[in-house]
């Protein structure tokens, strides 16, 4: 009897605390996506990629506007139709076109970009509104 009350109690705390993570786990938000390539003017210089991935990633934990946001490399292209020429890629979603106004004036963004234009040599942005389901 004893070892099923402390079986459940530890299932009932696993539960609860797997349910806060999810609650703290930001969703995606289909409403707006702003993409960002980056290409460096020396992608070799990895105390300019660490400077850059600093700073950056110390202006998204910050950001009031940005719900979701991803940073990645390129892999290496196995196909013909595949990009690989850029450094960074940057991913951020918003709920609104209003709240990425709101992110393109955050001191936090305005920062980074001072921190770090030295480091690259082209920024190409597509932004698009989500098309409804």
């Amino acid at each position: 009897m004893k070892k099923s009350i402390i079986t459940s109690i530890l299932i009932l705390v696993g539960a609860t605390a797997l349910a806060q993570k999810d609650d703290m786990t930001k969703t995606f938000d289909a409403n707006f996506a702003h993409v960002v390539y980056f290409w460096f003017n020396d992608p070799d210089d990895e105390k300019g990629r660490d400077r850059f991935e600093a700073s950056l990633k110390k202006f998204l934990d910050n950001s009031k506007f940005a719900k979701t946001n991803f940073i990645g490399e390129p892999p290496k292209a196995v196909r013909d139709v595949v990009d690989d020429s850029f450094t960074y890629n940057l991913i951020v979603t918003f709920e609104s076109a209003e709240a990425e106004e709101g992110y393109q004036e955050e001191a936090g963004h305005l920062a980074f970009i001072e921190e770090c234009k030295d480091l690259w040599k082209k920024v190409i942005v597509y932004d698009a509104l989500g098309v409804a389901p």
